[in-house]
């Protein structure tokens, strides 16, 4: 007897414009780009972009079914189209929670589906395990933990699947500070010299997205390099929480689990990420019993192949058909 078939799920259509955007200011600084989508009297979903100075685009809007889900969209602090783009003054994991926060106020939702990948897997852990109640459930995909031994990992360890993206990455720093490449990254980023800053961020961002796909892409690679707007808060955002550890105590986010297990969790994972490696994703699922863990074999880190696409869509799919992730 045959096992059935797996079904394979595919993006919804485009949504060329969100149904409403706007604007908020969460302190003196920082002023968050947000939007919506879909059913304005549907569930409420948010989207925990990655980076943590990615940004959420368009084509974001497409993993939920727009008849059923209230779809949020934003930028975190200092990301894509908040403002100033690439600002590290007041952006830390705590200011980002409570950002968080306002803006769930600000739409006056009681509480809404949290869905994050990479980064996006950190911030969504810190929120749920300080404001649980607002919490309906979690999709998160490439799960990063916020530990020195992940951090550790990009820095030095990729180098093992990946010598010649590390290579480059090691020799933009001069040899004698090299024994701190996070500092000497910050260090050229956040100086006045702007076309070493520049170059700064674009091999930052070129090492990273080197590193995320499980069939190597150089056009792709440089494409996202180049792209000024998304590379400087990637760029910037990115050596900023690692310098500082992610704002988090070590293991944080397990040690206070208890606060969200009781709620539903859908873990995808792609078998072959290397950036967040499948070890943090089997460390969540260990201490969160109930939690669903679907590993893709034939994936790496980027939430754009085609097996994490499809088991995404499967999760916001189960999750309206029951409340629920089998």
């Amino acid at each position: 007897m045959q096992a059935p078939r797996e079904v394979t799920y595919s993006l919804f259509p485009a949504i060329e414009e969100p149904r409403r955007s706007g604007t908020l200011e969460v302190d003196e600084i920082h002023t968050l780009y947000w939007e919506e989508s879909g059913n304005p009297d549907g569930v409420p979903v948010v989207y925990l972009h990655g980076g943590p100075g990615e940004g959420a685009p368009p084509g974001k809007r497409q993993f939920w079914d727009p008849d059923y889900y209230r779809i949020v969209l934003f930028d975190q602090r200092g990301a894509l189209r908040s403002t100033p783009l690439g600002e590290l003054r007041n952006n830390t994991t705590q200011a980002l929670v409570d950002d968080l926060e306002k803006l769930r106020e600000h739409l006056n939702i009681e509480n809404w589906l949290i869905t994050g990948g990479s980064w996006g897997t950190t911030l969504a852990l810190a929120y749920g395990e300080t404001h649980p109640q607002r919490c309906l459930g979690f999709i998160l995909r490439g799960v990063f933990l916020g530990t020195e031994d992940e951090i550790d990992w990009f820095i030095h360890g990729m180098r093992r699947f990946f010598p010649r993206a590390h290579e480059d990455f090691v020799n933009f720093i001069p040899e004698e500070e090299r024994q701190d490449l996070l500092q000497a990254y910050l260090e050229r980023m956040t100086g006045d010299d702007e076309k070493l800053s520049g170059e700064a961020i674009r091999g930052w961002v070129r090492y990273s997205a080197s590193c995320s796909l499980l069939r190597h892409d150089p056009d792709g690679v440089e494409d996202q390099a180049a792209d000024e707007q998304t590379s400087t808060g990637l760029g910037r955002l990115d050596v900023w929480y690692f310098k500082n550890r992610l704002f988090l105590e070590e293991d944080q986010l397990i040690n206070n689990l208890e606060a969200i297990k009781h709620l539903p969790c859908k873990i995808i994972q792609g078998g072959h990420d290397m950036i967040a490696t499948p070890n943090s994703a089997f460390r969540l699922h260990k201490a969160w019993p109930d939690s669903v863990l679907k590993i893709i074999n034939d994936a790496g880190h980027s939430p754009s192949e085609p097996g994490i696409v499809s088991a995404l869509i499967e999760a916001t799919e189960q999750f309206k058909e029951s409340g629920k992730f089998c």
